[in-house]
């Protein structure tokens, strides 16, 4: 018997020994920088002449690993050899391909801070984000185990017969495409490939161009436990070759895609045409990203709501898609909120995370998503009050460093308001009063998280009607989804109202299959 799932603890990095433990793995993790890594199809390493290097954010000079690059052939290669395990790895019974999650999440929780020190070189994330990207990794290990678990005792609940044998199984789709995101490259990564494997499907999992290293060490983390070869293939390339090839394949059976809406939308597009072949329709997970607004009416406590719309706002960059990149305040509130906000957010770090516990922020991403995030901030400079930051940082590191920056009265139509920037850019939105507030909030084409602050009943309770969202928080920050907890994904361009972390994840990544056997 499993103990009942409980979320992995967060480390305290106010007991010096975790301080001390962590910047060992900081060590241990940069002696092992540049190292070369190749595909793997069907178990075995594949190595290409064209690689491409995974950099890190704050020091571009410094190469984090080099990867051997995919190819269309490489994909039709990888599905074809996932194909083949697929169909041995369907019938492992649940519990056993449950014990592959579980004692992959053994070895992560041994290795917790390795796997942080990872994300803290690959994509710039502070010793705080980094570890709890890697607890909600192994969250999803230990939680997806057990519901696999519980739905493979699904025939329990059927009404019996007393002429007949009645069973209900969910089983395996075939063939999965896991395409996961850069920004929670550990926990995202982990939960949507596990999610996938555990229900009984083979994967080929194309990692994001800027962490694919991190993506790697956990493929390697299932091999290690010697799951078959070919139910796990890892193919890093482009989206455009090898990204295409594995979505339009006919041996193709789903995807599960975490980016951005316009890519999203181009997936959810292809997979929908049959191809030469193909007998099924493919299945599309696809998480797109959001809008999402901080609402403050006059009834909060003025200064708890300031602390979370700074977390929420600038929490990694702000390069969460849960991130709350709108404030909207009703006008009681607005001038206390917006100079406490603008007063917090001047005393957060920014810096080289590698080096030590108290930085906040580090670098955005890459050089494409600093020049977009820079042209938003044009364009806010532009037409808004600036109120804080909107410049970009230099180092003798020509890291992609951007101040956490905050434009005031910005109305609901604003380019500003309106498309996802995935940096440190904060609107602050007046109202006047809770239903403008309300309109404001949903004037998105997103519907991802929410938090609404407010000490009256009545509007909490509209907001549990009317905010239009996947995952609405009251009285605290619209980031932070704890796996079990918070079932975790929204409406609207959001996604395809996926709940990853929720009890009912798995079903779509299996289909039910009703069987009855008369009884004489």
């Amino acid at each position: 018997m499993l103990p009942e799932f409980r979320n992995e603890p967060l480390t305290d990095f106010n007991d010096p020994r975790n301080v001390e433990a962590f910047a060992k793995a900081i060590e241990d993790v940069r002696s092992q920088l540049g190292q070369r890594y190749p595909l793997v199809i069907n178990g075995q390493e594949v190595w290409t002449d064209e690689t491409f290097d995974s950099i890190n954010p704050a020091r571009p000079d410094e190469v984090v690993g080099t990867f051997a690059k995919g190819t269309a052939e490489l994909a039709d290669r990888a599905v074809r050899a996932a194909h083949e395990a697929y169909l041995e790895w369907q019938h492992t019974p649940a519990f056993e391909r449950a014990g592959y999650l579980l004692r992959a999440a053994g070895e992560m929780r041994r290795r917790k801070h390795e796997f942080s020190a990872w994300m803290v070189f690959e994509v710039g994330k502070s010793w705080v984000e980094a570890d709890a990207d890697t607890a909600e990794a192994i969250d999803f290990l230990e939680y997806y185990a057990r519901q696999m678990m519980r739905l493979d005792r699904a025939g329990d609940l059927l009404t019996p017969r007393h002429d007949e044998h009645a069973d209900l199984r969910y089983i395996a789709l075939g063939v999965g495409i896991v395409i996961p995101p850069w920004n929670f490259p550990n926990a995202i990564m982990t939960g949507m490939t596990s999610a996938a494997l555990v229900s009984g499907n083979s994967v080929v999992q194309k990692p994001a161009s800027t962490s694919p290293t991190i993506a790697y060490k956990l493929c390697e983390l299932f091999w290690q436990q010697g799951i078959p070869a070919g139910v796990l293939n890892f193919l890093p390339g482009p989206g455009g070759v090898v990204g295409d090839t594995l979505v339009d394949h006919p041996l193709t059976r789903f995807i599960a895609f975490t980016g951005s809406k316009e890519v999203g939308l181009r997936i959810f597009e292809r997979a929908a045409k049959q191809q030469p072949g193909q007998i099924w329709l493919k299945r599309t997970i696809l998480e797109m990203g959001g809008k999402d607004a901080v609402v403050v009416d006059e009834t909060a406590d003025p200064e708890l709501a300031a602390i979370n719309i700074v977390a929420s706002a600038f929490g990694f960059q702000g390069q969460k898609c849960s991130a709350g990149s709108r404030a909207i305040i009703t006008a009681p509130l607005y001038d206390e909120i917006v100079e406490r906000v603008v007063s917090l957010t001047r005393q957060l770090t920014v810096g080289e995370t590698d080096k030590g516990k108290d930085v906040y922020m580090g670098p955005v991403i890459d050089k494409k998503a600093f020049d977009s995030i820079m042209d938003y901030i044009r364009i806010g400079r532009e037409n808004h009050p600036l109120l804080s930051g909107g410049e970009a940082i230099e180092t003798d590191t020509n890291g992609y460093f951007i101040q956490p920056t905050i434009f005031g009265d910005v109305p609901s139509d604003a380019v500003i308001a309106q498309e996802e920037i995935f940096g440190p850019v904060l609107a602050m939105m007046p109202a006047k009063d809770f239903d403008d507030a309300l309109r404001i909030f949903n004037s998105t084409e997103y519907g991802l998280t929410g938090s609404l602050f407010s000490n009256d009943r009545r509007r909490i309770e509209r907001a549990r009607r009317e905010f239009h969202v996947g995952n609405l928080y009251i009285n605290r920050k619209c980031t932070g989804a704890l796996v079990g907890v918070h079932p975790f994904g929204g409406f609207n361009m959001s996604g395809t109202d996926s709940k990853a972390g929720g009890p009912d994840y798995l079903l779509l990544f299996t289909q039910a299959k009703s069987i009855s056997e008369k009884l004489f």
